[in-house]
């Protein structure tokens, strides 16, 4: 019996004693940046410059916000995007386009490429002066002097994998990727062959971005073309 009460009375004297911090459950913050970790393993780790899956950090927040859109409404195909936002609401989605706006990575380093002299050069004419015959108006008429994008809705195109811009190419030439009416992306995409589309995003791919990768706050001039996601 006295064994039984001593063994009681210790058990009773361990449960009273305070559980260690140390032994705590962790208090995991309810901060956007935790509530998007599942999106940082993609798209903001700072070891890796995926191929398919760009940074979005320092995008402007208008273009995300369209974009996070386009895979819910499906206008955009990519199964797992959208698994993530289908249930998301506008304001949910305009948060998490301001919080990934709002962050600046560092700079991913320019890829290597085996293009040739010729393909860059047209690459170049493309990105900077577009082609007349075509229609085709200069990456840069849109996207910014630097390419680093205009705010609020016009996208950043350096420090985008040559492989990624292919490939979204390829979306909007198969209607993969759509965007609100009218689609000028789409519009542009069907002017150019597929190694005018090789040139470009070669070209593209090589260029590094400027100290300031800042997306420029106004358009010295109208768009080239009208587009239904930029304001």
């Amino acid at each position: 019996m006295q064994t039984f009460f001593g063994v009681f009375l210790v058990s009773a004297l361990v449960l009273a004693v305070p559980v260690q911090a140390a032994e705590r459950p962790a208090v995991v913050p309810d901060t956007m940046a935790q509530r998007l970790l599942a999106c940082a393993s993609c798209h903001a780790r700072k070891d890796v410059n995926d191929q398919y899956f760009p940074r979005i950090s320092g995008k402007p927040a208008g273009y995300l916000y369209n974009q996070l859109i386009n895979f819910r409404d499906g206008r955009r195909q990519f199964p797992m995007m959208t698994y993530m936002v289908n249930h998301m609401s506008d304001d949910y989605l305009r948060e998490i386009a301001a919080h990934f706006s709002a962050e600046h990575l560092p700079s991913p380093p320019a890829q290597p490429s085996d293009a040739g002299a010729a393909v860059l050069e047209r690459g170049r004419q493309l990105a900077t002066r577009g082609d007349p015959a075509l229609k085709v108006p200069a990456c840069v008429a849109c996207h910014g002097d630097k390419l680093t994008g205009i705010a609020p809705a016009v996208p950043g195109l350096l420090g985008l994998p040559r492989d990624y811009i292919n490939a979204q190419f390829g979306a909007w030439r198969n209607h993969s990727r759509r965007a609100l009416a009218p689609d000028c992306m789409a519009e542009i995409t069907s002017r150019l062959s597929l190694s005018d589309v090789n040139a470009v995003a070669s070209w593209l791919g090589l260029q590094p971005l400027p100290p300031d990768p800042r997306p420029a706050e106004v358009i010295a001039r109208p768009l080239p073309v009208a587009c239904g996601s930029v304001p």
